[in-house]
């Protein structure tokens, strides 16, 4: 799957970049504000991070791609309904807190009104890095190790400076114990970008 991603990243920056009237690359950072539905969690949103590279690939003055490489930490509580969905193989001991890492490729279409303001939509894809090793007991894993979503947002253009929010629902189930109880994440994302 990691390869698929990476090769998909590849062919669109090559392709697009072969085809298109504008081509700029920049770096971005941000806020994460994540919620993981459920029985099992909070249904708050909880504030991380994300960080990563994004090229904007222009096809006409209207349209274009961005496709991006982002790391992102994802801060979620479980709440007591965990204990008692999985009270034979939840850890009694572990943090109510939850944290998972993801490196994430959103394929995002861009329409441009005008030289200020664009508009995003697009799949994203993510890998899980890094998760929550003490949640269960004997070291099992909870979250599924990829997750797929559906991202829309809006990008204010000032010069070089990119100052964007956009909203992710996650499509499909992250829950890797069973199918008891289905995990679905949320995202809202705030940040800045600066174009190289």
């Amino acid at each position: 799957m990691k390869t698929f991603l990476l090769t998909a990243l590849a062919f669109c920056l090559v392709s697009g970049t072969a085809f298109s009237q504008g081509f700029r690359l920049g770096v971005k950072a941000g806020a994460n504000l994540t919620k993981v539905s459920g029985k099992s969690f909070n249904e708050e949103f909880d504030l991380g991070y994300q960080l990563g590279a994004f090229s904007e690939i222009d096809f006409s003055k209207k349209f274009g791609i961005q496709p991006e490489l982002l790391y992102s930490q994802i801060n979620t509580k479980r709440s007591s309904g965990f204990n008692s969905i999985y009270n034979n193989i939840s850890d009694p001991n572990a943090s109510s807190d939850i944290q998972l890492k993801y490196l994430s490729i959103p394929i995002l279409l861009r329409y441009n009104i005008g030289n200020t303001l664009t508009l995003n939509l697009g799949p994203q894809f993510s890998i899980l890095v890094d998760d929550n090793e003490n949640l269960l007991r004997n070291g099992e894993k909870a979250f599924s190790k990829g997750d797929f979503g559906m991202v829309g947002g809006v990008t204010l253009n000032l010069s070089r400076l990119r100052v964007y929010g956009r909203y992710i629902v996650g499509l499909n189930n992250i829950n890797d114990i069973d199918d008891q109880d289905k995990w679905k994440s949320q995202q809202i994302q705030l940040g800045l970008g600066l174009r190289l």
